[in-house]
């Protein structure tokens, strides 16, 4: 019953349109009409006054005409860039890519085609189904900052599908971590280099040897540690008086992300007040560590459909982030479900024909499933 010409067309409709992150009107807007058209109770949130941006979140509610709790699918409506003027353009054997210099916007369009097309086909055929809740969030490329500062109490369901991970139709993904980023800033004394390199206290030189103490990449099976960005010194003449280190721990672990935060600054202030400099730190909890279990009944209804539609299901887990981690901090259990995207955040990002109808089956039968 899904119409692919439909899902094809309007997945190059929607990739069409400029939508980086905190910049989606055009894309909030053109969904609005579509899920209005598709009979749903619409709602735009106020998350752009908090950002001063562009567009809210948008949430839509579907009633249903069969038992059981409410559904929740969400996929985000932002792209990272480059993405102004993206162009989709189909090579013969299905595959979908860019057609300029730019991402093609797969991540996260797949799945909100997946999502309206499987509505429109329980709408057009009267097929039963239970109460849809949809969220399509803004500014998910930027640490979820769109689904962070959405109002949970709006939602009834208590289980979601994210469609927002690459890998084959099937995959899902039942667990992400903790992402804090920090920031130190060493401070020592400047002095001219040349006539009073003692009178100065030297921060490049005093950041390194904390750098040194800190085991970065893969600290162990569930935690990793990256120091991405320094910065420091006005000129080569003057010793250095200020340089600011930016890092990101990631752990499956929430309390082991935060003892490697902590584990980070004590290092920093031994090693300032070694060298007679100081520091200042802070940090940021961008995602907080969730894992769901494989019994629970959004994944057993999941592994249900894919056995039903012969699609080998794949349960993993991901070291990324995703609006999952939104929701499963407010009490709604979700797991994280491949899309059709794949080479993201890259100009060589691709779907499929094929994805992008297996992706909408499994979506539709989730919907109408009684279980």
């Amino acid at each position: 019953m899904i119409n692919t010409e439909r899902l094809v067309q309007e997945f190059c409709e929607l990739v069409s349109i400029d939508s980086t992150s905190f910049h989606e009107r055009q894309m909030t807007d053109v969904l609005k009409k579509k899920m209005e058209e598709l009979h749903m109770t619409v709602f735009e949130d106020q998350a752009n006054h908090f950002y001063q941006s562009e567009a809210g979140n948008l949430y839509g509610f579907l009633k249903g005409n069969i038992p059981g709790k409410p559904l929740l699918f969400s996929s985000h409506m932002d792209t990272v860039e480059p993405g102004i003027g993206k162009k989709a353009l189909i090579h013969e054997d299905g595959t979908i890519v860019s057609k300029g210099e730019t991402v093609l916007g797969a991540d996260d369009v797949a799945g909100i085609v997946a999502i309206l097309e499987s509505i429109r086909v329980l709408e057009e055929n009267q097929i039963p189904h239970r109460d849809i809740e949809v969220l399509f969030p803004i500014a998910e490329e930027v640490y979820i900052q769109g689904s962070r500062v959405f109002d949970f109490e709006k939602i009834q369901s208590q289980e979601a599908y994210v469609l927002d991970i690459s890998g084959p139709i099937g995959t899902a993904s039942l667990q992400e971590p903790t992402l804090i980023s920090f920031q130190i800033e060493v401070i020592g004394k400047s002095s001219h280099a040349g006539f009073a390199p003692e009178e100065g206290i030297h921060s490049i030189y005093i950041a390194s040897q904390a750098i040194g103490q800190i085991k970065q990449g893969k600290v162990d099976e569930e935690t990793t540690i990256n120091i991405g960005k320094i910065q420091g010194g006005v000129a080569t003449n003057i010793v250095p008086d200020r340089t600011i280190i930016e890092g990101e721990i990631r752990s499956y672990t929430h309390e082991k992300a935060l003892s490697t935060l902590q584990n980070i600054i004590d290092i920093f202030e031994t090693t300032t007040k070694l060298y007679q400099a100081t520091y200042k730190e802070t940090h940021i909890v961008h995602l907080h560590a969730y894992k769901v279990l494989e019994n629970e009944k959004v994944v057993q209804r999941f592994l249900n459909v894919c056995q039903a539609l012969d699609i080998p299901a794949r349960l993993t887990k991901t070291f990324g982030g995703s609006d999952n981690n939104s929701f499963m901090s407010h009490g709604i259990k979700g797991i994280v479900l491949a899309c059709g995207m794949n080479n993201v955040h890259t100009t060589k990002e691709y779907t499929t024909i094929h994805d992008l109808e297996k992706s909408t089956q499994i979506i539709f039968h989730l919907m109408k499933s009684e279980e």
